[in-house]
């Protein structure tokens, strides 16, 4: 099987994917991404992949233009090159933020990615909790949405944390966050929080008891911390004993793990789908693997096997 697979690592995830091809021992192509004076990026593999099924990995993490066209710029030389398969497995899928028209005169940005994405020739998308599942309707191509909240449990299992809360930043958050209330057996408050521009919050209240209990917020994107901040200071304010994140993609913009450090945060855990950089590190910051995950995901494809059926195994494989 492994013979027929070739994985393609961009610049944005090349220590996941390297893990990933280890993992199910398939080919990692050696390629390269080179800038013309003046900013324009050619993309080249050295050996040929015809006839293959290509897995691209790469988030489009910041910078996020670039990391797009890189993508992009790939998955062309792909086809063009007679790659049987594109897949793309993009861990973090940006500009997903921008699902709809929130004001006037404003564009679909995930829907417009989407777009060029298929155009560009990619048969397959593969990520990682997406923003809102809808946006997996903006694709006319499959599309598999890896959940890590098993990873997230996995991790907060070996704390053996007592009174468990799950937090939900937001009201369209709740069912991420009641699937890891569900393994925990734990019940679950929800932030009531109003946005007046983007990266601003304001929490009007929150809604559930969370007085003289572990709290666990659950998040898709944490970018400059702002608004976890906030929630974190409103929790102690209300009675919590502790207060831990579990947040899917770590963009941490500006200060924002300043922000982090300085806050009376346990832990902020996240996954490798945006790389962590040396900067960027901190006591206060775990980071859990989405290689395993992707990797049982790329057999399942190739053995044409059940997603779902392998999803219930890696769960299991991690409780």
């Amino acid at each position: 099987m492994a013979d027929r697979i070739k994985i393609i690592a961009l610049n944005a995830n090349q220590e996941m994917a390297q893990s990933v091809a280890n993992r199910i021992k398939a080919e990692l192509l050696p390629t390269k991404i080179m800038h013309f004076a003046d900013g324009e990026m050619l993309f080249e593999a050295s050996k040929s992949f015809r006839g293959d099924n290509v897995y691209i990995i790469q988030s489009t993490c910041p910078p996020v233009t670039e990391r797009l066209m890189e993508l992009l710029l790939c998955i062309d030389a792909c086809k063009r090159a007679s790659a049987k398969s594109i897949t793309c497995i993009i861990p973090y899928y940006g500009y997903a933020r921008q699902d709809r028209k929130a004001k006037p005169r404003q564009p679909i940005s995930a829907k417009l990615v989407a777009d060029l994405l298929e155009t560009a020739g990619m048969n397959r998308l593969v990520c990682t909790d997406l923003h809102t599942s809808q946006i997996a309707g903006f694709f006319n191509v499959p599309v598999d949405d890896a959940n890590p909240i098993p990873l997230f449990y996995k991790y907060f299992s070996k704390l053996n944390l007592e009174d468990i809360v799950c937090v939900s930043p937001d009201h369209g958050g709740l069912v991420r966050t009641s699937k890891l209330a569900e393994k925990f057996n734990a019940p679950i408050a929800v932030i009531d929080k109003r946005r007046p521009e983007p990266n601003k919050a304001e929490i009007m209240s929150i809604v559930g008891d969370v007085k003289d209990k572990t709290c666990i917020i659950v998040d898709d994107i944490v970018d400059t911390a702002g608004t976890l901040c906030v929630a974190i200071e409103k929790l102690y304010e209300l009675g919590a004993k502790k207060v831990y994140a579990a947040i899917s993609h770590g963009v941490l913009s500006h200060d924002a793990v300043q922000k982090i450090n300085n806050s009376k945060l346990e832990k902020l855990v996240i996954t490798d789908s945006i790389p962590l950089t040396e900067e960027k590190k901190s006591d206060k910051i775990d980071v859990v693997s989405l290689a395993p995950l992707i990797g049982n995901i790329i057999v399942a494809l190739e053995e044409g096997t059940s997603l779902f059926d392998v999803h219930q195994r890696f769960i299991k494989e991690n409780n």
